[in-house]
């Protein structure tokens, strides 16, 4: 059973890159593409002088209003004749209950596809709306650079360490895999007190080959101290156009103030990045 309904959250009008990735997704499924344009207010009334904090606020929803109504009108013009069903709305935010409206949307869609959140380009909007989709939504996201491969989903590497949330994201991508030329398992450095000991990835791989995708395992050793550069690295050799891997192994707030491999791949990749919880 593939995707049948396709969320996409435009903040601007930078992320052409991000709506066509979602048109792409939406016609190899034969899905409908449902696009939000959310315009975002971020006055903070507290900060002005008693009396004011009314008509600053009037003025920020209007404006907020207007930018949303020019979004909505940029992505129509930009799906006409895309060859998609689509419908798009428009709504305006403020911050903290950004993840929130996201989150509303995505809960009752297959897919979410969204630009790198963590961009010091775009602030922390980015962020808010992936993360809403993803934790509070409960629904897989595509991450899209800013560049997409022309070819989007036929090479998949499969990030697999044996966790909960890689096997999540494993079962949410299976539209993905199937449709996919060629699969790859990729293990890093895996540990041989495991519950797969010998045999990493070949539990997964036989998993895969029942649903009738064409999986190869390739192990490897960590040559380098952060998991995410031997990910790319990996990607790079063997032509992938998307990676597929769990979210977060750590808690929310020890991977923002630690890192991790998530927000690494996050923060510098160039192949999009399908992630799921």
């Amino acid at each position: 059973m593939g995707y049948k309904t396709i969320l996409t959250v435009l903040t601007d009008t930078n992320q052409q890159a991000q709506l066509e990735a979602a048109v792409t997704i939406a016609r190899q499924h034969d899905a409908h593409l449902d696009v939000f344009c959310l315009a975002v207010d971020h006055t903070q009334s507290g900060f002005y002088y008693a009396g004011a904090s009314a008509y600053v606020f009037q003025a920020a929803i209007e404006a907020a209003m207007e930018t949303a109504r020019e979004l909505e009108d940029w992505a129509k013009a930009r799906l006409e004749g895309s060859g998609v069903r689509y419908a798009v709305e428009s709504a305006v935010a403020q911050g903290g209950g950004l993840a929130t409206l996201v989150a509303m949307r995505a809960r009752f869609c297959d897919l979410a596809v969204m630009n790198r959140p963590y961009d010091g380009n775009y602030g922390a909007d980015r962020e808010s709306v992936v993360e809403g989709a993803l934790f509070d939504g409960i629904c897989p996201v595509l991450i899209v650079p800013d560049q997409v491969p022309e070819r989007l989903g036929q090479r998949i590497l499969v990030a697999w360490n044996q966790s909960n949330e890689a096997l999540a994201a494993i079962r949410r991508a299976l539209p993905l895999l199937c449709a996919a030329d060629h699969v790859e398992i990729t293990v890093i450095d895996p540990s041989p007190h495991s519950p797969e000991r010998a045999e990493p990835g070949k539990a997964l791989a036989r998993m895969l080959s029942r649903h009738g995708v064409k999986a190869e395992i390739a192990v490897l050793a960590r040559t380098q101290s952060q998991i995410s550069a031997i990910l790319m690295q990996r990607a790079t050799e063997i032509g992938a156009d998307m990676v597929v891997m769990g979210a977060y192994g750590q808690s929310r707030l020890r991977e923002a103030i630690l890192g991790g491999a998530t927000r690494d791949l996050l923060e510098g990749t160039s192949v999009p990045i399908f992630m799921a919880r």
